[in-house]
């Protein structure tokens, strides 16, 4: 028994590493591991709209006409300034009726739950909008009539099943389109019954079969109008994007997969078989995974769909995650794609083998024409059938039987775009910007579940993570994500506000190698007024402003001078030359009279606010550079900010404190230290506060050691005793409460994402640690091994002080500094 246990035990350790150690291998083997800005909550950006009381905002319509944003909450409706959505324009209350909270609360759902949730609005026209709520999961839906200082229903809401979900946690998605109300979700109470329906007018449903849906969580819906410009006079396409159980695979337990579905706008159903249901449903299989390792995200979170003029042109971008990984991946589906494997793959379809074993097989024989699931186009009415009530049996009976398709939906180059560990993305939405070489560039902005903004650049196939965004004060979830690209403003939904914020802040770039190396669409430095603008806001001559968001390349940028500094210094003592960088992201190299310092070397300390020179001697008298070198698209920009000719003062008067001994065998002069500290980290609370914070990351971590060892062995001597169950949850990293717009140390550790090659993913390996260096000296080795373990500080953005410290206790050990 005690064997037993003590293998259970090892086992449990193995899977989790096992698990670890692939996802880091998924990461490294596609170059995914990028830093990026981290910039925090910003008043002065980020405009806030909520009500006490009131929750569940995660319903966002925009309407750019009549600059409104509408909200959908529990029991209200808003009506918002679309340029400012802390100015409420008028709202209007939907209640559920006593009776129906109270019947839905003996049915047995939960009070609160039964309350009516608005989770469905689309606009009809400019004085008219389609209002649907849960209802106390008794769905309904009305009209709402809009002005520019009331909105007000109608007061005809009318019994929505399939329509609108019963309950708010339930995943659907619905579109409106020319009076035709397109849903997916479920058709009852329960929730067991999906269905994808047309209502409104010419009423369609989905077969309740297992192989048509099984189990689904619908997320998007959209329609792509394949009949402009088309040759074969095809109908437009409704879109759907699901997560069902695979009923395709042999497995011993609930496989999900990932499927893009797709309805003709023009169906009607069939004439005996399918009566008012669809005549063109047919589904694939949506593929986001990592060849090399057959790494399948199979679950679809989100998708967008960024529409161009040319629907072959358009494309899909969806968030996938993993059913036992810690990992979000973003992948992206060309439309010639999708079109190909509905138009031109093989079919699949249930077989019985041996009188009751189902197996799905690749239809081989031949297919009936004009071919199943196929929209009535030029080739259809030219064989006299002009509507899908005019098709045989022969062909609704086989697209009946055979809605899946053997063929899956690769994405554009067979791997994800970006990918990202520990953070679980919600939302996206994709913006189309052309930069100043003429050339588009897709900018993707990602929600998180816990209230973070992911901001990401795809530059022909080159995918990186510019900043991170923190969205609220509070961790929640990203809920409802919406994009005016007229306005250049991002909203955003969660369960108790609604957010708005700029797609860029260009003013966070303060130098021009940093404006450009961040090769953001968005901004551009201008060499007039020597600052980084919104390119959308020049209406002027470009000529002026300086972008280079394909390549990265910023040797246009002016060159910065600086002055040499004279810094004498006393034999023996310690210096300490500042030098900030350029940007938050900027790696910094010191040389000495032109040979880079090592971090490595004990006889430096080498850090982001300067280097302190240990015991100086005559021979580091010399030239100090220090160079702030930023890095895009393989390309390292280096810039001298600081220089310092070091000379050394014969002078007796060395500074002497109790601590001062030279008590070692070999009687070196030893000087023991726990941290240097400047002045003004002293003096800036913000500072304290986050040198606090990480001391009390890195107790709570010794602690969770501690915690981890005991549990270990409480679970073998539960194993001993005969206790067999064993909980397990996985520990999830948390994210590092920063600076104003400073590198976050964990998400440089645990973000993921296509290998970034700009000034907004450089990585600090020898200068960021996620850790305050805690360096003692009590010996020339010790010092030695200390500062090989300790060469980095926390990034800080301000300049350093007149004064640093060695400190021991309450004895400070004055340095000789050289400012800057």
């Amino acid at each position: 028994l005690k064997m037993s246990g003590t293998t259970a035990v090892l086992c449990l350790y193995l899977v989790y590493g096992l698990m670890q150690q692939m996802e880091a291998s998924i990461l490294t083997a596609n170059n995914f591991y990028n830093n990026f800005i981290t910039c925090m909550f910003l008043d002065g950006n980020i405009k806030t709209f909520m009500k006490p009381g009131l929750s569940n905002f995660s319903t966002l319509l925009v309407s750019e006409e009549t600059d409104t944003l509408f909200v959908g909450a529990r029991d209200v409706v808003f009506a918002l300034d679309l340029n400012d959505i802390s100015r409420e324009i008028a709202s209007e209350d939907w209640f559920a009726t006593r009776d129906r909270q109270l019947e839905c609360i003996r049915r047995g759902k939960d009070k609160v739950d039964c309350r009516n949730y608005i989770l469905l609005l689309h606009k009809i026209n400019d004085t008219n909008l389609y209002v649907c709520g849960t209802n106390a999961f008794y769905p309904a839906c009305d009209y709402m009539v809009i002005n520019s200082t009331d909105i007000h229903l109608q007061g005809k809401a009318e019994e929505s099943r399939g329509r609108c979900p019963f309950e708010p946690t339930l995943k659907y998605a619905s579109l409106l389109v020319d009076s035709a109300f397109y849903s997916a979700t479920s058709n009852n109470f329960l929730g067991t019954e999906p269905i994808i329906l047309r209502s409104l007018r010419n009423h369609l449903r989905t077969e309740f079969k297992a192989s048509w849906l099984n189990e689904p969580s619908f997320v998007y819906m959209d329609i792509v109008q394949e009949s402009e410009s088309n040759p074969d006079g095809d109908d437009d396409k409704i879109y759907v994007f699901f997560t069902e159980t695979a009923v395709e695979f042999e497995f011993y337990d609930k496989l999900l997969v990932s499927r893009i579905a797709r309805v003709c706008k023009g169906d009607l159903g069939g004439k005996r078989i399918l009566q008012k249901r669809w005549t063109s449903f047919l589904k694939s299989r949506l593929i986001c995974s990592v060849p090399e390792s057959n790494f399948q995200f199979n679950i679809v979170h989100d998708v967008f769909l960024l529409k161009r003029a040319d629907w072959r042109e358009s494309m899909f971008y969806g968030i996938f995650t993993q059913q036992w990984l810690d990992i979000s991946a973003v992948c992206a589906f060309s439309m010639k794609a999708v079109h190909e494997v509905f138009t031109k793959g093989n079919y699949k379809g249930p077989v019985t083998v041996e009188h009751s074993h189902v197996k799905w097989m690749v239809f081989r024989g031949e297919v009936p024409l004009p071919r199943p699931g196929a929209c009535i186009d030029n080739f259809a009415r030219s064989i006299g059938y002009n509507t899908s009530l005019d098709l045989p049996d022969k062909i609704l009976q086989f697209v009946r039987d055979h809605p899946l398709m053997d063929n899956a939906v690769n994405p554009i180059g067979d791997r994800p775009v970006l990918l990202k560990r520990g953070s679980n993305y919600t939302r996206i939405v994709v913006d189309r910007i052309t930069g100043l070489d003429k050339k588009t560039y897709d900018v993707l902005f990602i929600g998180t579940d816990n209230g973070y903004l992911h901001k990401a650049l795809n530059c022909d196939g080159e995918m990186f993570i510019m900043e991170e965004i923190q969205l609220f004060q509070s961790p929640e979830p990203v809920q409802s994500l919406k994009l005016s690209s007229k306005k250049g403003l991002l909203y955003v939904g969660s369960p108790s506000q609604v957010v708005q914020l700029p797609v860029s802040v260009c003013s966070r770039y303060k130098h021009c190698l940093d404006c450009v190396l961040a090769r953001d669409p968005y901004c551009a430095w201008s060499e007039s007024f020597e600052t980084c603008v919104p390119v959308a806001n020049q209406t002027g001559d470009v000529q002026d402003l300086i972008q280079s968001v394909k390549n990265g390349d910023a040797s246009k940028c002016p060159k910065v001078g600086n002055n040499v500094r004279n810094c004498p210094v006393i034999i023996g003592n310690s210096v300490h030359l500042k030098c900030a960088p350029m940007s938050n992201l900027a790696r910094m190299v010191w040389k000495f009279n032109g040979s880079s310092l090592q971090a490595e070397d004990s006889k430096y300390l080498l850090y982001d606010g300067g280097i302190v020179i240990f015991n100086v001697t005559v021979a580091d008298a010399g030239f100090y550079d220090c160079h702030s070198v930023e890095r895009a698209n393989g390309k390292e920009f280096p810039v001298t900010v600081a220089s310092y000719i070091l000379y050394t003062q014969q002078d007796s008067a060395f500074i002497m404190t109790k601590n001062y001994t030279t008590n070692q065998p070999n009687g070196d002069t030893t000087l023991k230290v726990k941290s240097l500290v400047s002045s003004s980290l002293l003096n800036d609370p913000a500072k304290q506060k986050s040198l606090e914070d990480q001391k009390e990351k890195l107790i709570l971590k010794l602690l969770g050691a501690g915690f981890a060892l005991l549990f270990s062995s409480l679970l073998v001597w539960n194993f001993c005793k005969g206790h067999l169950s064993v909980p397990w949850k996985r520990e999830k990293s948390s994210k590092t409460a920063n600076a104003d717009c400073l590198p976050g140390p964990t998400l440089a550790t645990e973000g993921s994402g296509a290998a970034r090659k700009s000034s907004a993913t450089r990585t600090n390996t020898s200068t960021v640690n996620e850790s305050v260096p805690l360096v003692s000296f009590p010996s020339e080795e010790e010092r030695s091994a200390n500062v090989q373990h300790n060469t980095s500080l926390t990034k800080r953005s301000g300049t350093c002080s007149s004064q640093s410290c060695l400190v021991e206790d309450e004895t400070m050990f004055p340095t000789e500094e050289c400012g800057m």
